[in-house]
């Protein structure tokens, strides 16, 4: 199976204000498989969006490499960085909008700032996209004058624009009450299969994002557990799975009969 993403002994760790440190990421080695749905799980701190930010170039990793599409991303910088996040589409947790612009603006923004389509073919693009993700007649709407679940198609949107190989979504349901998350899970479920592109979610919402899951890791201090599907996640012998299932997963868990 081809991977899109690539660690190989990755090691981050950090300085605390007492002198101690703490590693979230200890010589880590996985892969995340191309056209498919990875979830990464685990404790609060435990180093979720520190990976995401690691194969984004945001962060640097303090030795091992990452992979990107088969390319060595490790001391990617200027132009060839540059070109590296053009393959990734990102949704943060506040869709990261910007207050000033409408949500016609928002979409075509990646559209200006990164090609040279003329106005006419930017807005044929963008009213297309609004359309697909049922947002038509919002295009003048400001971000304050949507709901969180609209914002946060407003932000699917604009990071489709430049079809991404990749979407990175971190926390992409926080803030949003359970029959609003489960919209958004149904399209992110919908617009992955109409595209195919790799799709990465970190997530707290734990069993219910597991329904979207073609590979789950989890992560814990520091340590990566790799899983080909959520219910194999319950027959670990390791105690520290063992007690993730018991918290969050209860006793039996069938990733199909649960409803998104």
């Amino acid at each position: 199976m081809t991977s899109a993403i690539e660690f190989k002994d990755v090691t981050k760790s950090f300085a605390k204000k007492d002198g101690t440190v703490q590693t979230v990421l200890d010589s880590v080695s996985f892969s995340i498989p191309a056209g498919k749905t990875t979830v990464i799980a685990g404790g609060s701190g435990s180093g979720k969006s520190v990976t995401l930010k690691i194969v984004l170039g945001l962060m640097r990793a303090d030795s091992g490499r990452v992979l990107v599409q088969g390319n060595d991303v490790t001391g990617a910088k200027g132009k060839e960085l540059e070109a590296l996040r053009t393959q990734f589409g990102v949704l943060f947790q506040g869709s990261a909008l910007f207050d000033s612009l409408t949500v016609f603006e928002n979409v075509a923004l990646p559209l200006r700032e990164r090609t040279k389509k003329t106005e006419e073919e930017i807005g044929s693009q963008v009213h297309t996209s609004l359309s697909q993700f049922e947002l038509d007649g919002h295009e003048d709407k400001y971000p304050a004058q949507l709901s969180g679940g609209m914002k946060k198609r407003v932000g699917l949107a604009r990071a489709m624009q430049l079809k991404p190989a990749i979407m990175l979504f971190d926390e992409p349901t926080t803030g949003l009450d359970p029959v609003m998350a489960q919209e958004i899970y149904q399209l992110f479920a919908k617009t992955q299969s109409e595209f195919g592109f790799t799709s990465v979610i970190v997530s707290h919402d734990i069993p219910k994002i597991f329904n979207l899951a073609d590979r789950v890791i989890i992560l814990n201090r520091g340590h990566m557990d790799v899983f080909s599907s959520p219910e194999e996640i319950q027959w670990s012998e390791k105690p520290h799975i063992r007690e993730f299932v018991k918290m969050t997963m209860g006793d039996i868990y069938q990733s199909h009969l649960v409803e998104i």
